[in-house]
């Protein structure tokens, strides 16, 4: 075992506490739901970047690549200030909603460079610009750029020439569970020596305000003597106890209270305290001497360093913070008594080797260089997307007026029926900027990624949601923190099965009581979707948008301009691929527990009857096409009139990932299960003539349950595998190319309703933001296709092959077609032939500066034709998944999948995949 796998296994057993520091801040607070207590809903607005400086949060902290305990009592992160920005840089600065021209945006340069799981090393590095930050210029341009045009950047400001600039490295290392060691390196990159005020920042998350409907005791900070050549603060906290943070310097102390200056924003109620939370922002940049307490103690403290860094040179600044003091004034400065002895610099080595050997460990040897970096940056940043997130739902609705259960309430704009839920866990988010807050779907492909380090982190997040904290006492999962009743895709299963699959990959066997306990609590979401969103009780479901923003004509979450309602493809594709997920786990179970073996049948009959809706229900009216050989949403109008809505998506590929094979053990030890579904299938011929048969036997004596029947599934997987329809150089486009020159009109009550082909940036605000499913690639989707290409390939084996790409006159089996996308997906990170990435478009910095090029960037989707990044740019919570895409195809082989099914992966020798990355 390596040295942190050793840490991880004394995490789990509860011996060392190795995970109770991390990278659990928040990236931005503000504009939150949590912090909303707006009449109108408006959290954009209600609480601004502005005001972030100034006013103290009631749930959360943001910071610049900060830390905090897993409770977020006590937080550290660095501010910055380089002499001529009018605030100092205590946080990211990003567009609204309303700002951006494509929606919510942040404007930094920031990267999660590595980290261990367990954050016993972490490296971040910041890029901070020597000139004045442009905020103003950012939110101008963009306000009054259009929806055609693309965003304005912070490199097109002009801030970032002539490389006037610093790379801000920080760096953790852990010493031990409570101590915790800090390196923060500033690198000039400029032509000339510029200063740099480099503010180290240690608080209290606010928990003690009179205006919180049940305060706590107030915690505090002071200055105390530490050893000689050190500068030491001393932590108090009334559940966490005692901490120390010792500078590596003789330097000035700011202290301030982290609380509300009321004056500078709602002078009608006055400042409690004299210090407040900008009180070092007024200090420091404004010159306010009085800003600060001169008693040298407070809620929240930042050491005061100045640098003047040469050109071409670098600047380290050195901390330590821990649970135990260490010895005083006397101590040796070369002893290990002393913060920053030998012991310190024996530390960071040992780690930073530690984190090596670990990831060697992980990465598949058969990777080149730059593929193993992408596939290490992938999964950095998702242990860096973690955050504490802290929301009490009972208690927000209490504060803001709305208790569901007061007479004279006020009504609340969101979660009024959610206030069961208490939320105050780590959690995986999305992106710590753009999405600060968990989404169910987005956390489910989380975990996929997040198994290969650390299986025992992705099974507990799985089970966070089905908890009784989390999951609606109706069975519902929660989605997202602006409406928790919306409908996210049902993909927990899948991942609860991969996942189960992945550690018994790892360790040799699977976490049966862990799946078992999945298990149960799944139920309860499968009953509340069939009881839920069956609206004719026909089996064929809808869900609102179902996470795929703006793909149809029609805002599917709201009420349709002609009336009627949609029977969704997607949504039920959804649901047969969920019953797909519990028969398989049911299997599972049953192999080693007899009392699941009648849930075995219930599932046999609930994917039977879900799949064949898909395919016949309707006749005419149904949502498979013959004509086209491809699925479609079916609108049903009023008046008893159906459209077929003919727009070839997203929504129609995904009937293809519905596929789950069954190994042949399980029908051997339980003959009476296949008699009794044989008899369920035979009297009711038309369900397979609507489906595939699962009741042939395959390749390994296998079963498959499956949406499509091998002659449909050729069909679809010709349409999907033309590259002048799906198939792009960088993955499968979430619309087809074939709506560029052919848009899908619809004419509505004198309104016309169209969907193009939008490769990039969307061109509709139907759902703001900057999501867009009209064309670009969007890896989790693709993840959701490998994983059905695989499972067919472990059904049909070598004897099913297709063209791909369709009229290539090339002929794959179903594994290497799965190889061929994944291939195309993982170049969008690589470098070319000519040392181009194509995820970084034409933004010559990042394809050409040695400072930029080998920073990865994991974007929430990206461009249909040329793979470059879009949206969200440090959506490495779901678009990380492609670490497992890299790790999946680079540890099997098609034999193996045709050998041993789920449980392939090789051991002793590599697939050589990872070396034909960069083939054509």
């Amino acid at each position: 075992m390596t040295a942190e796998a050793t840490r991880l296994d004394e995490a789990r057993q509860g011996q060392v506490r190795w995970k109770k520091w991390g990278p659990y801040l928040s990236e931005r607070q503000w504009g939150t739901v949590r912090e909303d207590y707006s009449d109108d809903g408006n959290a954009w607005d209600y609480f601004s970047h502005d005001q972030a400086r100034s006013r103290a949060y009631r749930w959360g902290e943001d910071g610049l690549a900060g830390i905090s305990d897993d409770k977020q009592r006590l937080c550290f992160a660095l501010a910055l200030w380089n002499g001529k920005d009018p605030i100092l840089k205590e946080r990211l600065f990003g567009l609204t909603n309303s700002e951006g021209n494509h929606g919510e945006d942040v404007k930094e340069y920031y990267f999660y460079l590595d980290s261990t799981p367990t954050h016993s090393y972490m490296k971040y590095l910041y890029k901070y610009p020597q000139a004045a930050y442009p905020y103003a210029d950012l939110v101008r341009t963009n306000r009054q750029r259009s929806r055609g045009e693309p965003e304005y950047e912070l490199l097109d400001t002009g801030v970032f020439d002539e490389d006037r600039y610093f790379d801000v490295f920080v760096e953790y290392a852990k010493a031990g569970a409570d101590d915790i060691l800090v390196e923060i390196t500033a690198a000039n990159r400029g032509p000339e020596p510029a200063d740099l005020h480099l503010l180290p920042t240690l608080w209290f998350r606010n928990e003690w305000a009179s205006w919180i409907a049940r305060p706590t005791e107030k915690p505090s900070l002071r200055q105390i003597e530490g050893p000689a050549g050190t500068t030491a603060v001393a932590a108090a906290h009334p559940t966490l106890g005692s901490y120390y943070l010792y500078c590596d310097a003789d330097i000035p102390l700011l202290f301030v209270e982290n609380e509300t200056n009321n004056d500078r924003l709602f002078p009608e109620y006055g400042s409690a305290n004299r210090y407040v939370k900008d009180g070092i922002d007024r200090y420091v940049v404004h010159g306010r001497r009085d800003a600060v307490n001169p008693d040298r103690s407070g809620t929240k403290v930042a050491a005061h360093y100045r640098l003047t860094v040469g050109s071409g040179q670098s600047a380290t600044v050195r901390l330590r913070l821990r649970d135990q003091p260490v010895d005083g004034p006397g101590a040796d400065a070369e002893g290990d008594g002393f913060p920053f002895g030998r012991a310190f610099a024996g530390t960071w080595a040992a780690r930073r080797r530690e984190a090596d050997e670990f990831y060697s460990s992980v990465i598949p040897s058969s990777l080149d260089e730059d593929a193993a970096r992408v596939m290490r940056q992938a999964l950095a940043g998702m242990l860096w997307s973690k955050q504490f997130y802290n929301y009490d739902l009972d208690r927000w609705l209490e504060e803001r007026g709305s208790d569901p259960f007061h007479p004279e309430r006020r009504a609340s704009p969101r979660n009024e029926h959610w206030h069961h839920m208490y939320n105050g866990d780590v959690i995986s988010m999305p992106d710590k900027w753009e999405y600060p807050w968990y989404a169910a779907w987005d956390l489910a492909f989380h975990v996929l990624a997040l198994g290969l380090v650390d299986v025992d982190f992705a099974k507990q997040q799985l089970g966070l949601m089905l908890g009784e904290r989390y999951l609606h006492p109706n069975g519902q999962i929660p989605a997202y923190e602006w409406n928790f009743g919306d409908v996210n895709p049902p993909v927990h299963a899948w991942a609860t099965i991969f996942t189960y699959h992945l550690e018994k990959q790892q360790k040799g066997a699977g976490d049966i009581k862990w799946l078992r306990k999945s298990f149960q609590k799944l139920l309860l979401n499968f009953t509340w979707w069939v009881n839920r969103k069956d609206r004719s009780g026909r089996n064929v479901f809808e869900g609102g948008f179902l996470g795929l923003d703006n793909i149809g004509v029609f805002d599917r979450s709201a009420p349709l301009p002609t009336g009627g309602y949609l029977e969704q493809a997607d949504g039920t594709a959804w649901m047969a691929l969920f019953a797909d997920n519990m028969l398989e786990i049911a299997s599972e179970l049953a192999l080693t527990d007899d009392d699941y073996s009648d849930m075995v049948l219930k599932f046999l009959e609930h994917d039977a009857w879900i799949t064949s809706s898909l395919v016949q229900v309707g006749g005419s009216g149904g949502m498979w096409d013959e004509d086209d050989g491809f699925f479609y949403d079916v609108l049903r109008l009023p008046n008893g009139e159906v459209r077929r809505l003919k727009i070839r998506s997203m929504v129609g590929l995904l009937p293809l990932c519905a596929a789950t094979p069954f190994e042949p053990q399980l029908f051997e030890k339980y003959p009476e299960i296949r008699e009794r579904f044989q008899w369920f299938i035979e009297s009711r011929p038309e369900l397979t003539a609507s489906f595939h048969d699962p009741t042939k036997v395959g390749a390994g004596g296998r079963r498959l349950f499956s949406v499509l029947d091998e002659r449909r599934l050729r069909r679809v997987l010709g349409i999907m595998l033309d590259e002048s329809e799906f198939l792009g150089p960088y993955g499968i486009r979430s619309l087809s190319r074939r709506h560029a020159e052919h848009p899908y009109v619809l004419q509505v009550g004198g309104r016309e309703y169209r969907v193009d082909y939008l490769p990039g940036e969307s061109d509709s605000g139907m759902f703001g933001g900057n999501s867009n499913w009209r064309g670009p690639v969007w890896t989790p989707v693709n993840m959701l296709i490998l994983r059905a290409l695989v499972n067919y390939h472990s059904y049909y084996g070598d004897t099913f092959t297709i063209e791909c790409p369709t009229g290539s006159g090339r002929r794959l089996n179903l594994y290497q077609v799965a190889e061929e996308i994944a291939r195309r997906l993982v170049r969008t990170f690589l470098r070319d032939g000519q040392g181009r990435r194509p995820v970084y478009g034409g933004t010559r910095k990042f394809q050409e500066d040695p400072h930029w090029r080998d920073l990865v960037l994991f974007y929430e989707y990206f461009h249909g034709d040329d793979g470059s990044g879009i949206g969200a740019s440090h959506q490495t919570g779901w678009t990380g998944v492609v670490a497992r895409i890299m790790h999946m195809f680079a540890t099997t082989t098609a034999q193996q999948v045709l050998e041993l099914g789920q449980n392939a992966t090789i051991t002793e020798t590599e697939s050589p995949w990872g070396r034909s990355l960069g083939a054509p």
